[in-house]
Formats: structure tokens, C-alpha cells, sequence
């Protein structure tokens, strides 16, 4: 029976080949541990095996895991669809938001954010695949969305996320993370991130410049829904 720690290995390993084959730096792609379902425990054995950054995607269950959780230095990354009464929340206990994609929910984080803590790391989520069932901004939307964004007071633009339509197709997953990579290239700001790929399809998004990948299935097994916060 596979560990956790095994599965992180494993994925570290499949990381590191992508880098190699897409000729980029070692440790230019980071590994986000998407830790929804999962209990505390489970993020536990997770940093022993040496992660650090966990994105989570339900408020609730968020907050309860970090309450577990204080004595690990952990960086918690939310990358849910945030709604206008999490933004609070969100903006005191998280230190990445990969999931913004309207400025009203950026103004909020923004002025929500605590004086006493740095900049929020923000990426905004693009709708690269146009389905009507996923959130992020349009690439039509995007680059006035972006230059208000960065324009904020309490928040720091980092990047674009994406969840392009799934596909086993390696020509159809690479032309969809081309396409984010092309968007934010075209954005005249200074951004240095890219969060996409996931478990079937990481490869894919580091040849493409990925600079995270949110990685669940493959280091914590399947995930439980039943009971879920939200």
C-alpha cells in the first residue's frame, strides 16, 4: 500500500522528467497540494514528506483544517469560486488566491486584506476552454481585469490560473495551456506565474510554462464529497 509520502515522490519525479523534457530549470515548477476532502491528518504526512503549500477549495472545511493545523508553518492557497460573503475569510486566512475572476471580488480581498499581513498573491482565473459550467474571466475580459487588479492597494497580481476543458488528447491539453501562456504574455505587467495542470495533465503544462501545478488525485488518492463544507 502506497503512502502519501510515496505519492509525493512520485509526483516530484514526474515533475522533474516534464522539467527535463521541456529543457526548463530544476525546481522551476512548484507542486500545490490540493487538499480538499482530505483531513488534517493527511495534510500532516503531507509536510513531513516535505510540502509546504496547500490550496484548498471550500471556506468552511478550510478554516477548519487550519485551526488543526497551527503548529506547521503552513501557506495556504484558496482556489475555489469565491462568493462575496467568503471574501472576509479569505482575505485574513489565505495567502494565495488562484481563483479570482471579477474585480468586485478583488476590491473586496483588497481592502479586506490585514494591514499587518503582506500583499495577497493573486492569480486571476481564465476561462481558456469558454465552458459555460467554469469560472474565470473571459480572454476578451482579461487584460482590463488584469491592470485594475494590479492596481490594488493590498494585493499582489502574480499571474493567470486556468482549468481548460479535460481532454487525454496531448495536442488538445498542450494548444489550451499555449493559450494561457499567450494571454499572459500579452499582458503588459510584470507577472511570474502560471498555475495549471493537475494530475492528468501536468506534463503537458510545464512544457507549456507552468509554474505551478495543483496536484490532488495523484498524492492523496480519491476524494470523499459526502460531507463536505462548503
Amino acid at each position: 500500500m502506497t503512502t502519501i509520502a510515496d505519492n509525493i515522490a512520485q509526483v516530484r519525479s514526474r515533475i522533474h522528467a516534464a522539467e527535463q523534457a521541456a529543457q526548463r530549470a530544476a525546481g522551476s515548477v512548484q507542486l500545490l497540494a490540493v487538499s480538499k476532502t482530505k483531513p488534517a491528518q493527511a495534510l500532516r504526512e503531507a509536510y513531513a514528506a516535505g510540502l509546504r503549500d496547500f490550496g484548498e477549495n471550500y471556506l468552511q472545511e478550510a478554516l477548519g483544517k487550519q485551526a488543526e493545523l497551527t503548529d506547521l508553518p503552513l501557506i495556504w492557497h484558496f482556489i475555489g469560486p469565491i462568493q462575496s460573503n467568503k471574501t472576509r475569510a479569505i482575505a485574513e486566512h489565505f495567502d494565495w488566491v488562484h481563483s479570482v475572476d471579477r474585480l468586485k471580488i478583488a476590491q473586496r480581498l483588497s481592502e479586506q486584506r490585514p494591514a499587518e499581513l503582506p500583499p495577497l498573491n493573486i492569480c486571476i482565473q481564465v476561462n481558456v476552454s469558454g465552458e459555460a459550467s467554469k469560472s474565470g474571466c473571459t480572454p476578451t475580459d482579461l487584460p482590463a481585469l488584469a491592470k485594475a487588479i494590479a492596481a490594488l492597494p493590498c494585493l499582489k497580481l502574480r499571474g493567470l490560473m486556468a482549468i481548460p476543458e479535460p481532454t487525454d488528447d496531448r495536442a488538445e491539453q498542450d494548444a489550451a495551456f499555449a493559450a494561457v501562456q499567450r494571454l499572459q504574455a500579452s499582458l503588459d505587467l510584470p507577472l511570474d506565474t502560471l498555475s495549471m495542470g493537475m494530475s492528468h495533465d501536468l506534463e503537458s503544462a510545464i512544457t507549456q510554462g507552468a509554474t505551478w501545478v495543483r496536484i490532488g488525485t495523484a498524492l492523496f488518492g480519491a476524494r470523499d464529497y459526502g460531507q463536505t463544507p462548503n
